[in-house]
This record gives structure tokens, sequence and C-alpha cells, in this order.
């Protein structure tokens, strides 16, 4: 009797827990991602182009502008925006942010490094969570700050035909902060597109068909149909954001069509993530 319940006690081994929790837990997973960022040498190399776009292609679009103005149509005066001229850049840098939101996903697939990451995390999701964040986070940071200075060094480039305008201007702010927002959206899309393709020049094919192709397209429909669908668009809903004075005859304004173009990325994400759960790595 003595014997059969010493060997059904747990041993005190047993009882004791690991000194070390090795559990896995959404914090760790994105810690681990905010490290493989910056352990690649793309993620500095695409950072430092948004700069370049941003900042380098404002000065010279304000620059331009400044020296033109002297021999501008009054028309064109009349229709000056100082604040869209300096954050002009945001077209290159759009597509060189969407291009990094890409490459976090399937660079680990072009490697095969998806399955250890997919082993270390069994669940999934919370490896398409963790990038998604860690990746919204430092591009949310640069875009801003970059969108910051382009507006800066614009505006002191235009002030010496005393056409700039200041931050604290209506709608100056937003459109500013706007860039930044737009931008990591973009980013976020390429990572649902990079869950969804698998593949780095589908899903960069992908993702500038969405940007560039469609409201080209949205052009050449009837003016009729024309009217009420370019707004919905992505890119034209989501640069709503940027206009300093939107038009109040607009079916979206700044908000509602930043609002739409989330919900875009949102479905590219969803998308990753149900194809993420059910195919194979």
């Amino acid at each position: 009797m003595t014997a059969t319940l010493t060997e059904t006690q747990p041993s005190p081994a047993a009882r004791t827990p690991l000194p070390n929790d090795i559990r896995v837990t959404q914090l760790r997973v994105m810690r681990s991602e905010w490290h493989k960022f910056w352990s690649l040498r793309s993620s500095y190399f695409t950072l430092a182009a948004t700069l370049i776009a941003m900042i380098g292609f404002g000065g010279v679009f304000a620059a331009v502008t400044a020296n033109r103005w002297p021999h501008m149509r009054p028309g064109e005066q009349a229709h000056f925006d100082p604040t869209a001229v300096s954050l002009r850049g945001f077209y290159l840098a759009q597509l060189v942010v969407g291009v990094l939101g890409v490459l976090i996903v399937t660079g680990e697939y072009s490697t095969g490094m998806i399955r250890s990451s997919l082993g270390a995390a069994p669940r999934r999701l919370p490896v398409l969570v963790a990038k998604a964040v860690v990746f919204a986070v430092i591009t949310l940071v640069v875009t801003v700050v970059t969108a910051v200075l382009a507006f800066f060094l614009g505006q002191y480039l235009l002030s010496s035909q005393h056409i700039e305008t200041t931050i604290g201007a209506d709608g100056v702010a937003r459109a500013v902060v706007g860039t930044g927002l737009y931008l990591t959206v973009v980013g976020l899309m390429g990572v649902g597109l990079g869950f969804v393709v698998r593949s780095t020049a589908g899903a960069i094919a992908s993702l500038f068909g969405i940007l560039l192709v469609l409201p080209v397209l949205g052009e050449a429909l009837p003016t009729d149909w024309a009217t009420n669908i370019d707004p919905y668009l992505p890119s034209n809903a989501g640069q709503q954001l940027m206009v300093v004075h939107p038009d109040a005859a607009a079916l979206l304004g700044p908000w509602s069509g930043f609002g739409v173009f989330c919900g875009y990325a949102a479905i590219a994400l969803l998308l990753g993530a149900v194809l993420l759960r059910r195919r194979d790595a």
C-alpha cells in the first residue's frame, strides 16, 4: 500500500516550476519580429529610400515651384497648395513603403525562414499580428517624422516667394500627419498581400496595381460611373486625408476616406490570416 502511494505522488522535481517560462506569447513573437526587422539590410535601405523620396523630392518640387512662381499663370497661383507641394514625395515613398511591407513577409517565404517562424509559433496568427504591429509602429514613426521634415523644408524654400504656409494653418497638421498614416496603411496592405500571394514579385505587382492602375482604370469609366466609383478606390480614398482643403461636395471626407482605405488593408490582412491558417508554409 505504501509503495503504491509513493509511486502515484508527484516528484519534487515535477512540482517545481520551470525556471524559464517557455510559453509562446504575443509579446515574445513581436520581440522576435522586431529583432528580425532590424537584422535585415533591406529594412535600412528602404527606410533610407523613404527619407530621400519624401524630403529630397519634396524639396526639389518646392524649389522648382518657388523658381517658377513669378512666371505662373494666375489660375495656377490661385489653386496653389504649399502643403501639397512639400509633401509630393509621398508618390514615390508609397511604393518604397509598400515594397518593404511585402518583403518582411515574402522574404521569409523565399528563404524558407517562415517554417522556423511558424514552428516557433504553431498557432500562426501571432506571427502575422506581430509582423503587422512591428511594421506599423516603425513605419508610422519614420513616415510622420519624415513628413514633418519635408513640410518644413518645403516651406522654407517657398518662403523666398512668400508663398509658404504654417503647420498651424487649417488642415495642414492633419495633412502632414495624414501622410504618415497613409504610407503606413499602404505598407500594411503590402504585408497582407505578402501573406496572400507569398511571392515577392506577385505581391508587389498586386500592390502597385491596386495603388496605381485602378485609379487609371477608374478614369476610363463613363462619367456617371466614375463619379460614384473613383472616390472609393483605395488610393483615392486614402489620399483624402492629405488634402488641406477638401471639396465640400466630395463623397468622402478626409477621415471617412481614410477609413475606407483602412478597410482595404484590413481585408488584405484578414485574407492573409485565413490563408496562413489553411495553407502549408
